[in-house]
C-alpha cells in the first residue's frame, strides 16, 4: 500500500490547511485509535504531546476528540520533546503516542507523529494501513456512548522526563564547574532542558525560552545555532547546545563558539562506547548525508557505517534490524537505543558532556574527532511540478557526476517534510563541490520557473 498523508516523519504541512487541519486530525485519530485499540482487561489509552506552536491548540483538541470517539482515554502531556512522548508511551503502557510538531520548521507549519505501544515511530506499512482506514470511513470504529474515552492531563510529565534524561548520565559524574549555554529554540524543551542541566550541576545560560506560539525556531535552535555560538564566547562558557523545536536533534558548540554537528557527536560517542565495550551491533547507522570523513574515521577504529535514507525513523529501523545501539544524522538527530526510541537532543548532549568531564580537557580538543571532507548542501524551494524530471536538470546532474568522477559524492533528493529539493555534494576539491552544487541548483530553479 502507498501513503498519501504520511511522509518521512509523520504528516507535515501548513497549519489549518489540509492535511494539517482539524478534520484530518480527527480522522487520523479515529483510524489510528481503532487500529491500536486493545479491548480486554484495561482501558485503552493514548498520550499526546506537542511543541509550542499556536496551531497546537487547533490539532490537540481535534486529535483528542477523535481518540475519545473510538473509545481511547487521552493523556495530555502539554509541551514536551518528541522523545518524551516515545518514553511515556512505553512507561504508561499506552496503546499509542502522538506528537504534534513540525520539528525544525517555522511556526506556521505543524505535523502529527505517531508512536506505537513500544515507543517507536510507526512503520510505512502501518501508516499505510491507517490511511486505508481513513479512506474506508469510520462508522464501524465509533463506540457506544457508554464506552467513550476520557481526557486527563499528566501534571508530572515534565518531571518524569527530566528524571529519565538525568538517568542516562553516568552516576559517578557531575557537571559542577561547567558553564553551559542552552538554546531551546522557543520550543518544546524550553522548561525541561535548562532544568536537566542545572540539576546535574552546571551553571546554565538559557536562550530562547520564551515561546509565544509564533517564534519557535525563529533565528534560534539547531537550525540557526549562530546565536548560541556567539553566547558561548560572550559568556565564557565551556560548551553550548542548541535544540530544535521538538528537541529531537542537537547541535553543539565548543568553548570557541565553533559548531559541532551530529557526525562529530556520533564519532565521539562511538569511540567512547567502543572503548567501554558498550557499542553493539555491526557498527554505527547513519544516513546518506553523513560525511565521508566520518566513514573513514570509523573504519580506522574498526567500526562500520551503514547508510539509510534521510530520516531518523529509517535509521532506527535499520538499528533494530542490525542490533545496533547508536545511529543518527549530521543534522543532529542522534539515536541511542539503550536510552531512547528516537533521536533525543538532550541525551545526546549529555553523552558528549560525559566524555568531556572524563577527559578534563576543553571541548575544542575533545569534540573534533575527525576532519570532515568539504560538503555543501543547497535547499532549492519549488512550487508545483516535478523539476527533477526536467531534461535540463537531468543533464546538470549527469555533468556533475562526471566532474566528480569517483572523487566525491553527489546526492539529490526531495525533502519529505517541506517543498524543497536538497542538492548535496562532497569531495576533496572544495571549489569543484561549490561549482557542481550551484550549477545543479540553478538548473532546478530554472525548471521550477
Amino acid at each position: 500500500m502507498t501513503r498519501k498523508l504520511f511522509g518521512t516523519d509523520g504528516i507535515r504541512g501548513k497549519a489549518n490547511v489540509a492535511p494539517i487541519d482539524a478534520q484530518t486530525a480527527l480522522s487520523v485519530a479515529m483510524a489510528a485509535g481503532a487500529l491500536f485499540r486493545r479491548d480486554g482487561g484495561h482501558r485503552p489509552q493514548v498520550v499526546i504531546g506537542k511543541d509550542t506552536r499556536l496551531s497546537g491548540y487547533l490539532l490537540e483538541p481535534a486529535l483528542t476528540a477523535g481518540f475519545i470517539a473510538v473509545g481511547l482515554d487521552v493523556v495530555l502531556l502539554g509541551p514536551l520533546p518528541t522523545p518524551a512522548v516515545g518514553m511515556l508511551t512505553r512507561s504508561l503502557r499506552a496503546d499509542l503516542g502522538v506528537m504534534v510538531s513540525a520539528s525544525h520548521n517555522p511556526f506556521d507549519d505543524n505535523g502529527i507523529k505517531l508512536f506505537g505501544p513500544d515507543g517507536f515511530k510507526l512503520s510505512d506499512a502501518v501508516e499505510a494501513e491507517i490511511e486505508a482506514r481513513i479512506d474506508g470511513g469510520h462508522d464501524g470504529d465509533l463506540v457506544p456512548a457508554a464506552r467513550l474515552g476520557r481526557a486527563r492531563r499528566l501534571d508530572d510529565a515534565p518531571g518524569r522526563y527530566i528524571e529519565f534524561v538525568k538517568s542516562s548520565f553516568p552516576r559517578q559524574l557531575r557537571l559542577d564547574g561547567l558553564k553551559v549555554v542552552v538554546d531551546c529554540a522557543q520550543g518544546a524543551a524550553y522548561r525541561v532542558a535548562p532544568a536537566v542541566l542545572f540539576e546535574l550541576g552546571a551553571e546554565v545560560v538559557p536562550l530562547a525560552i520564551s515561546p509565544d506560539g509564533f517564534n519557535i525556531n525563529r533565528d534560534c535552535g539547531a537550525t540557526a545555532p549562530e546565536a548560541m555560538c556567539r553566547a558561548v564566547v560572550e559568556q565564557g562558557a565551556d560548551l553550548g547546545l542548541a535544540l530544535d523545536g521538538d528537541a529531537d536533534r542537537v547541535i553543539l558548540a565548543d568553548e570557541k563558539g565553533r559548531p559541532i554537528d551530529g557526525d562529530q557527536v556520533m564519532a565521539l560517542i562511538a569511540g567512547s562506547w567502543l572503548a567501554r565495550g558498550q557499542l553493539k551491533g555491526q557498527g554505527l547507522v547513519g544516513t546518506v548525508m553523513c560525511n565521508l570523513g566520518l566513514e573513514r574515521h570509523l573504519n580506522e577504529l574498526g567500526i562500520g557505517l551503514t547508510r539509510t535514507p534521510v530520516g531518523d525513523r529509517y535509521v532506527v529501523e535499520r538499528m533494530r534490524a542490525d542490533g545496533c545501539n547508536l545511529g543518527g544524522e549530521p543534522s543532529g538527530h542522534v539515536v541511542m537505543s539503550d536510552y531512547s526510541t528516537t533521536g533525543d537532543g538532550l541525551i545526546a548532549a549529555l553523552q558528549v558532556f560525559a566524555v568531556l568531564v572524563g577527559a578534563g580537557r576543553p571541548a575544542s580538543e575533545v569534540c573534533r574527532v575527525f576532519e570532515p571532507l568539504p560538503q555543501l548542501l543547497r535547499n532549492v524551494r519549488f512550487g508545483a511540478g516535478r523539476p527533477l524530471e526536467a531534461a535540463g536538470v537531468k543533464a546538470a546532474i549527469a555533468a556533475g557526476e562526471a566532474r566528480l568522477n569517483g572523487h566525491g559524492r553527489l546526492l539529490i533528493r526531495k525533502s519529505g517534510t517541506e517543498p524543497v529539493i536538497r542538492v548535496m555534494a562532497e569531495g576533496e576539491d572544495e571549489a569543484l563541490i561549490v561549482t557542481v552544487v550551484e550549477e545543479i541548483a540553478r538548473s532546478i530553479e530554472d525548471a521550477a520557473g
